[in-house]
């Protein structure tokens, strides 16, 4: 971190210093992910059958998956296992970027960077794993078996890795709430108070939410609409139990000064 005295020129050497530091992190992270993509590119069709699978169970029998472009077969296995290969290496990109920023904070900010870093990976994964185990078969099953009897389900590849992407990333991210909730009380943004006031829209919000990042189903959405409601109250508690624990501090430092 460059002081307010410095020279001009130290303040540039600083501010290059720092560039360079950037762009080898930046060349690790990328590194790290060709690293594990090439480790995965030999399983990519058993990583694209693993994820199809929720689709695949619910199939009708004689009904399979097609691919309706020439170049699908190997597109489509081959952009999985790149976007597999980032979500495993989300923890060390992460650390990366850790790294890099980590000197500019004090000891109070690290001490609560580190635990809300993690927890941020744990819960994007919980998302996604939530979004296969529990939300893929209730809602395959619903589109499979909803159709009209003469119609035959046999889903593009391409499209169906769109559509489950979609779905991955959306449910990652809707995990993240309780984070951002615990954050925007304990910086004092807001309060539990005020964010308890708010339930009505933030349901409403949650609906809002789910409608625009899941196809258009009442299913899909629900599924994402209602943990995030749930995901939110959980901010709330984390927050309150904050917010007390800051209320203690600050009393007692009104003690000691009597």
């Amino acid at each position: 971190m460059s002081k307010t005295g410095d020279s001009p020129e130290q303040q540039q050497a600083t501010l290059i210093e720092h560039l360079i530091e950037l762009r080898s992190r930046l060349l690790r992270s990328v590194v790290a992910i060709l690293v594990i993509f090439l480790g995965l590119y030999a399983f990519a069709n058993d990583i694209y059958t693993f994820v199809a699978q929720p689709l695949m169970a619910l199939l009708p029998e004689g009904s399979q998956m097609i691919a309706t472009e020439v170049a699908s077969p190997f597109l489509a296995p081959f952009k999985l296992t790149l976007v597999v290969a980032v979500f495993i290496a989300i923890p060390y990109v992460l650390h990366q970027a850790w790294a890099f920023v980590a000197p500019g904070l004090y000891d109070n900010e690290k001490a609560l960077a580190m635990p809300i870093l993690a927890s941020s990976v744990m819960l994007f994964y919980a998302g996604a794993a939530f979004a296969y185990y529990v939300v893929f078969p209730l809602l395959f099953q619903f589109f499979t078996q909803t159709g009209p009897e003469d119609v035959a389900v046999m889903t593009d590849i391409n499209a169906y890795l769109n559509f489950v992407l979609k779905l991955f990333f959306a449910f990652g991210v809707a995990f993240e709430i309780p984070i951002a909730t615990f954050l925007l009380i304990a910086s004092g943004v807001t309060t539990v108070e005020s964010l308890s006031k708010k339930r009505p829209y933030i349901i409403l919000g949650c609906f809002v939410v789910g409608m625009l990042l899941t196809p258009p189903d009442v299913i899909s959405q629900s599924l994402l609409a209602v943990p995030m409601y749930l995901l939110y109250e959980v901010g709330l508690l984390f927050g309150r139990l904050a917010q007390r624990k800051k209320q203690r501090r600050e009393a007692q430092g009104e003690t000691e000064k009597e």
